[in-house]
Formats: structure tokens, C-alpha cells, sequence
């Protein structure tokens, strides 16, 4: 049981007793972030625009051709062909609409005598003490607001109240797990009654002006429901699998983020946000039966009229998947719920504007299988001879589809301040196998569990993680020397130099499961040697 707390007339601090801490280990949390959220160029929006209306004309000629009645080859095959020519051109159009109308917004500080109320929340289940400490250590010295620190741990565990009384937060050990994260927040809301409410994941390390930077957007701003900020992975350094994973959210939260925060329609991303407590209640909390709470809580506060707000400003350090089944998990989670938000935004009363924004990100997590197609064409090429397209000799087809093709990543690059890579391209391609089977999930209306992403990597091979990218590599491999072993044609070499190509796009992405990482054995070694001392970096940065 836990009872309404008392509004403190300062800042949480440090327990008087609190021990001394050691010497400060190495944490890439506490280091300045390598990485700016906000425009690269002063003329970013309009080298953006200019190759926007460059690549209009070159998708027209490329689909022009393509839908000429005499393409068809196989009509089952052109047709699905079409079908993901017809998905992708959607999310490229939609990328371009979103990345023309970037909003970029700078910090702004709450004004006038009275300081404001914060309760901030940090969720916890089974996470260690190293990782959550210099979180809890930076929250309660958290500048520009009257701030009551709650640790809210749905594990039970006894070293995390020890931690919450060393930095003079509140422990919060609610008597029923319900609702997973989403009921976690709300059951301490309802105990709460700050008017603004700031929610961290326990691996997200605050800056000293994660307030300061944000609270003046929603005194400027009555009716502005939240302020998110961006997910910074300040693991990305030891690369592998977080090197990738951070180089697939840069691009989200640098150009996609601002863009949506130009067409209104940013969304909460779970971490790093500043809520208005009257508009949680306006809306009844946290979606508790969803897995991205986060995503359809955005959509029912856009419903009743609330505005949000992205600041492209990284104010807090966290940690991305480490490994591979890390990764796995993580992804399957937000594509299972993105797909099963759709449905949320299609009910919705929304303008049609902030609508196709939830589509286009829900329907992302579709796109697995267009690549799964596509890997599938030069197979059943080699297998049976049917081929999708007619009368289309592959200099032909690379004359139409090349310049379209290359201007697209053009775009993403030039969009995303070259923060996007082939590392975080050939991950995606890998996981494809995630978004088909999280789809057909969402069709058949199994309910997904809450699994919490592991903040500690695993060093050793995982090659169950990446078993069906493996078979994939297995399938086209043998379709090519099966291929080559009876013909040597120049159509049977086009077809095996695209199996080739997906081959080398999946063991890229693949690469990282089947080595390792030396990077987390090497941690791991350092943690076992030395007392972690990273909550102590942590207060003197915040002192600082």
C-alpha cells in the first residue's frame, strides 16, 4: 500500500545518510551525445523540398512504366509486384509529405514566480540497479520545477527501495501487476496530483535541463497535451546491433518527428515526455490493453482536440538492444502494437491530416513483406520461369527503376543528416521476418504480452535470433547454384546477381547475432572488476 505523498518545498535530494560513492566508471550515458536532433543546414527544408519536386517526376516515369498493359508477365506475380511497388511509393511519398513541413522548436522555460509541480515516474521490472541508479540519481536533482521522484517497481525488489531511499525518491510497490507499464503509471497517477507528470524509462538518464528545456511549452501552449524529446541509444559507440538500431531511430527522431511536429501530429514515444496532468485525465490514463500505450494514448488525446509537441533536443541518455534477441523482442512489440493501433486511428475522429500520420506509421511494420517478395521473385525466377515482368530486359528495367530507386535514398540520407546507414538498412532487412509475423498476429487477434527490452546485452552468439534470415540466405543460395548448374543465360544471371544481393543484405544484418559482441563481453568484464559508480557521474553532472 502506498499513501498520497506530501509536496516537498524543493527538489528531491540524496538521503542525509547516503553513502559515499566510488569513483566514476565508464558510463556512455553521462557522456555529451555525438548526435543533434535539430536540422544539420540552415537550408535543410529547402535542399528537401528541391529534391522532393525532383522526385516526383522520376516516380511518375518509373510507375508509368510499370503499369503498362505490356508488363504483365505472370499476372499472380506483376500483381504482387505492383501491389509492393504500390505499398512503398505510399511510405516514400509519405516520408517526403512529412520530412517538406519540418517544425523545429528550441528549449523555452517556464516563466514567472510561482514554480511548477512535477511528479516524475520511473517504471522498473527486473532492470538492475547499475542501470536504473544514475537515472534516480539524476531525477531528483532535476532543476526548474519542484520535482518528487517516484520509483515505481513492479519487480519487488528490495535493492531498488534501498536505491530509492539512498537519492530520497519515493518506492512505489503497488499491491496487484496489472496493466504492465501502462497500469503501472496509472495506478501511481491516481495516488499523484502534480499538474504536469514526466515519465522515464529507468534506462533514460536525464540532462539537468530536461525541464527547463520543455515545462515553457506547456505554459505557452493550455490546450499542448505533452512535449516529447528524443531516445537517444548512447550505446551506439559499441556498434553491433546498437550502432544499427540507434542509426534506424536517428532517422525517426531527427527529420520523421519534426516533420510530423510541422503537421501536428507528433505522438508520444513512452520516454522522455513532459504530460499535462489534465489532459491524462481528460482521456482516462495509459491504454492498459495495448502493446504501445504510448501510441493509441496519442491518438485519443489528438481525438478530444489535445496538441502535442516534439523538441528535438536530446535531454536524456538512455540504452538501445544490445543484441540481437534484444532487438527481436523490441521490434515485435512495437510492430504488433503499431499494427493494432491502426484500427485505433481508423475509428478515430481525427483530421485527416493527424490520421495519416498514425497510418503511415503503423502501417510501416507492414513493409516486411514487400521485402520478403522481393526476395521471393528471383527464386521462383530460377525455380519455375515465371517472372513478374514482360518484354523488360534488365538494362530496361534499371533505366526506369534506378533513378526513381537512388533518388529515394537520396532523400533518406540527405533527410536524415546522413545519421541512416547501410548497417541500419540491412538490420531492418534481417527483422522483415518480425513484421509478417506480427501482422498475421494482428489478424488473428492474439493478444501480445509486455515484454520489457533487456538493458544488459548478452556477449555471445545468437543464431536462434536470426534462424529465419539464415534459412532465407539457405533458399537463395540454393536457388542460385541450382540456376547456374542448368543455365547460364543472361536471365538466369540477373536472377541469381538480385539472390546474391539479398544474400549480402541479410548476412549483413544478420552479421552481428552470429559474432558477438565484444563490446558487451568487454563491459560485462569491467562490471565484474569494478563497483559500478555511474550514479555518482550522474550528481555531479547534475551539480554541475
Amino acid at each position: 500500500m502506498t499513501t498520497k505523498p506530501t509536496r516537498p518545498h524543493r527538489p528531491a535530494g540524496p538521503a542525509p545518510d547516503a553513502p559515499p560513492a566510488a569513483a566514476p566508471a565508464a558510463d556512455p550515458r553521462l557522456d555529451p551525445p555525438p548526435w543533434d536532433a535539430a536540422p544539420p543546414r540552415a537550408r535543410h527544408r529547402l535542399r528537401v523540398r528541391l529534391l522532393i519536386a525532383l522526385a516526383i517526376p522520376l516516380t511518375l516515369f518509373y510507375f508509368a512504366w510499370l503499369l503498362s498493359p505490356e508488363r504483365i508477365g505472370s499476372p499472380v506475380l506483376y500483381a504482387i509486384l505492383v501491389a509492393a511497388e504500390l505499398f512503398n511509393v505510399v511510405q516514400a511519398i509519405g516520408f517526403w509529405w512529412t520530412c517538406a513541413r519540418e517544425r523545429y522548436r528550441r528549449p523555452c522555460a517556464w516563466s514567472g514566480p510561482a514554480t511548477p509541480e512535477v511528479d516524475l515516474l520511473v517504471p522498473v521490472y527486473g532492470e538492475p540497479v547499475a542501470v536504473v541508479e544514475p537515472t534516480i540519481a539524476a531525477a531528483v536533482r532535476l532543476p526548474g520545477a519542484q520535482v518528487r521522484v517516484h520509483l515505481l517497481d513492479d519487480g519487488g525488489d528490495e535493492q531498488m527501495r534501498a536505491l530509492a531511499e539512498r537519492h530520497g525518491a519515493r518506492y512505489v510497490r503497488r499491491p496487484r501487476s496489472t496493466g504492465a507499464k501502462a497500469g503501472n503509471v496509472n495506478d501511481a497517477l491516481r495516488e499523484l496530483d502534480a499538474p504536469f507528470v514526466v515519465v522515464l524509462d529507468c534506462d533514460h538518464v536525464p540532462r539537468p535541463d530536461f525541464l527547463t528545456a520543455t515545462l515553457g511549452h506547456l505554459q505557452r501552449d493550455p490546450r499542448l497535451a505533452f512535449v516529447q524529446t528524443p531516445q537517444h541509444y548512447a550505446n551506439a559507440g559499441r556498434g553491433g546491433v546498437a550502432a544499427a538500431a540507434w542509426s534506424q531511430q536517428a532517422l525517426f527522431f531527427g527529420a520523421i518527428a519534426r516533420g510530423k511536429d510541422g503537421h501536428g501530429a507528433m505522438f508520444c514515444c513512452g520516454t522522455n515526455v513532459v504530460f499535462r496532468r489534465a489532459a491524462l485525465d481528460a482521456v482516462g490514463g495509459f491504454p492498459e490493453q495495448s502493446l504501445t500505450e504510448d501510441f493509441e494514448l496519442s491518438v485519443h488525446l489528438h481525438e478530444r482536440g489535445w496538441r502535442s509537441a516534439y523538441l528535438p533536443r536530446v535531454l536524456a541518455d538512455g540504452l538501445g538492444p544490445e543484441d540481437m534477441a534484444a532487438y527481436v523482442g523490441q521490434q515485435y512489440r512495437w510492430a504488433r502494437g503499431c499494427l493494432g493501433g491502426i484500427a485505433t486511428a481508423l475509428r478515430a475522429r481525427l483530421p485527416w491530416r493527424i490520421r495519416a500520420h498514425y497510418l503511415l506509421s503503423g502501417m510501416y511494420f507492414l513493409s516486411g513483406w514487400t521485402l520478403l517478395a522481393y526476395m521471393a521473385f528471383p527464386v521462383v525466377r530460377i525455380a519455375t520461369g515465371a517472372q513478374p515482368l514482360a518484354g523488360a530486359t534488365a538494362d530496361l528495367f534499371l533505366l526506369h527503376f534506378a533513378p526513381y530507386f537512388g533518388l529515394a535514398l537520396w532523400m533518406v540520407a540527405l533527410a536524415g543528416g546522413g545519421s541512416y546507414r547501410f548497417s541500419a538498412y540491412a538490420l531492418q532487412a534481417a527483422s522483415a521476418w518480425i513484421h509478417v509475423h506480427a501482422s498475421l498476429a494482428a489478424l488473428a487477434r492474439r493478444r501480445g504480452a509486455f515484454k520489457v527490452t533487456p538493458k544488459e546485452g548478452d556477449a555471445g552468439r545468437q543464431p536462434r535470433a536470426v534462424a529465419i534470415p539464415l534459412a532465407l540466405v539457405s533458399v537463395l543460395v540454393g536457388a542460385a547454384l541450382f540456376g547456374l548448374a542448368r543455365d547460364q543465360g543472361p536471365a538466369t544471371l540477373n536472377n541469381v546477381a538480385f539472390a546474391l544481393l539479398h544474400v549480402c543484405v541479410l548476412l549483413s544484418g544478420a552479421w552481428p547475432a552470429l559474432r558477438g559482441s565484444t563490446a558487451v563481453a568487454a563491459e560485462i568484464g569491467e562490471r565484474a572488476e569494478e563497483p559500478p559508480a555511474a550514479a555518482a557521474e550522474a550528481e555531479r553532472r547534475a551539480a554541475a
